[in-house]
């Protein structure tokens, strides 16, 4: 372990947790995105039929255009539940770090909101909605279930990016990673080779 390259622990370290989780409410299990409400869960499948057929996104979307959002009720008591659907633009930059609290405390969500569907049981089981994006960057979905009896809400919130790639840290990332790999080779002695003796 001593003899380790430290350009593969940074690696490890800096991408370990993205295989791990994905953007707030949404997590990976076994392959399939899981959209969890409170303690209930959805399966959610975004679709961009027009220019990507029938071709499954967990949460990003590649292209502008009409984009399907799915979310497919784990549990039936969902099935009692109104729920409403937003897309708020993340006009703070809160990411993927975005949580209920920071969408309580937005100053003007309605000015900030590009999409809204209120509050309907969804019988079947099934939340479908559709939306036309026209403008590529950051997006924060927003799921709220009523208690059907009780004065309690479940909500789900998840960051995600439509069109251009957003890259976020990975390119000072990948910097420091070029740095710390050049380091390494100085300290080894690896650039002695092409300093003429004479400059020693």
């Amino acid at each position: 372990m001593a003899n380790m390259n430290p350009i593969l622990i940074l690696l490890a370290v800096l991408f370990w947790p993205a295989t791990a989780s994905a953007h707030g409410g949404v997590v990976f299990e076994e392959d399939v995105c899981v959209l969890e409400i409170g303690f209930l869960q959805a399966h959610f499948t975004g679709y961009q039929p027009q220019s990507r057929g029938s071709e499954e996104f967990c949460e990003d979307l590649p292209d502008l255009g009409d984009s399907v959002f799915v979310i497919d009720y784990l549990h039936e008591f969902l099935k009692e539940m109104p729920v409403d659907f937003r897309i708020v633009t993340d006009s703070q930059n809160l990411g993927m770090y975005a949580k209920w609290e920071d969408i309580v405390n937005l100053d003007d969500i309605e000015g900030d909101t590009v999409f809204y569907q209120p509050p309907t049981r969804w019988r079947d089981g099934v939340l479908n909605v559709s939306h036309d994006f026209t403008i590529s960057g950051g997006y924060i979905g927003i799921v709220t279930a009523q208690h059907p009896t009780e004065d309690k809400l479940y909500n789900a919130v998840f960051f995600f990016h439509v069109g251009a790639t957003d890259y976020g840290y990975f390119p000072l990332f990948l910097g420091f990673a070029i740095f710390a790999q050049l380091v390494y080779w100085f300290n080894k002695g690896v650039f002695n080779r092409f300093i003429p003796r004479t400059a020693r």
